[in-house]
């Protein structure tokens, strides 16, 4: 029988280490402890649970989770990100406000996030907010592990469980090199488009999953060749470059479509126009601060949102 009393935050910090780490070894050195320590966290840690937390296989160079081991680093990152919110509410107060809220988004966001961060700072200067931004993963893992208090999407998850509200409307367009034939058209040929390669973001992204229904709408044809690229950035530059087109956030390109360095495809169905969202976990009741954050959000209507072409 688990026994939940004897199981420490440093015994979770030793297990959390190991995992990202690969080994005790590299784990000590990450978070400054020796081998031994490492390794005795470990065993109290299986102790308390009453099973092995960690194995290496015979043809395994690192050491891995077993199935109990992967629930409690998965218990161990809750209690990290409601320790580092604690600390962020602690520290606010600390300075006169009345709370503070994180925000986390989506990185397609970050072309407005900060913008938004200072227009609400302004509007209620008693709150503490900080900025998250990362892959939609990562801000899905902020949500589960209470890391935020609020993150803006594109698509809200199924898990964990949230509550959610659009906020602004969230158009995509197909990204092309500024010297591109499909610019002198009205309409374009679907049997061309999908012969072209596209830059995409990585599998799970909410611009590829939209890019595979996008091209889905046309069909049984030729299966479009996928160049992934780890960020907006460098696919906007790829495709300056001529390297092929890209599905993107029209508010990831407003000033290059703006300045013509791209161009942007026209035809029936574009942009796709789909939302922005504001998320907030079901199963934790929001703060006063969150509360009055996610009212101010709502309040402006999406006008935090750069301009975009056809928009």
């Amino acid at each position: 029988m688990p026994r939940l009393d004897a199981i420490t935050l440093k015994q979770l910090r030793a297990l959390h280490a190991v995992e990202s780490q690969g080994s005790l070894t590299a784990a000590a050195a990450k978070i400054g402890q020796t081998i031994p320590a490492i390794h005795s966290q470990i065993r109290n840690l299986e102790n308390a649970v009453g099973v092995p937390v960690l194995v290496r296989p015979s043809s395994a160079k690192r050491m891995q989770l077993t199935a109990e081991g992967f629930e409690m680093l998965l218990a161990a990152n809750r209690i990290e990100g409601i320790l580092s919110q604690a600390t962020n509410q602690i520290r606010a107060r600390s300075t006169g406000k009345i709370g503070h809220v994180t925000i986390s988004v989506v990185s397609t966001g970050k072309y407005f996030a900060p913008n938004l961060v200072k227009t609400l700072s302004e509007v209620d200067a008693e709150i503490g907010i900080s900025l998250r931004v990362g892959n939609r993963e990562s801000v899905i893992s902020d949500l589960d592990e209470g890391r935020c208090d609020l993150a803006i999407m594109g698509r809200p998850p199924r898990v964990p469980i949230v509550h959610s509200m659009p906020i602004g409307a969230h158009p995509h367009g197909v990204i092309l090199p500024p010297d591109h034939p499909f610019l002198k058209v009205d309409e374009f040929d679907p049997t061309l488009l999908v012969q072209e390669t596209f830059i995409s973001r990585e599998q799970g992204s909410g611009t590829r999953i939209l890019m595979q229904r996008f091209l889905d709408r046309f069909g049984e044809g030729p299966v479009a060749r996928i160049v992934e690229m780890e960020s907006n950035e460098t696919i906007k530059q790829a495709v300056r470059a001529g390297l092929g087109i890209a599905i993107l956030s029209l508010h990831t390109v407003h000033e290059e479509l703006e300045s013509g360095r791209l161009g942007l495809l026209r035809g029936p169905g574009l942009p796709v126009v789909r939302h922005w969202y504001l998320v907030w976990p079901s199963q934790v009741e929001r703060s006063v601060a969150a509360e009055r954050i996610a009212n101010s959000i709502d309040t402006l209507s999406g006008t935090f949102l750069p301009g975009a072409v056809n928009e």
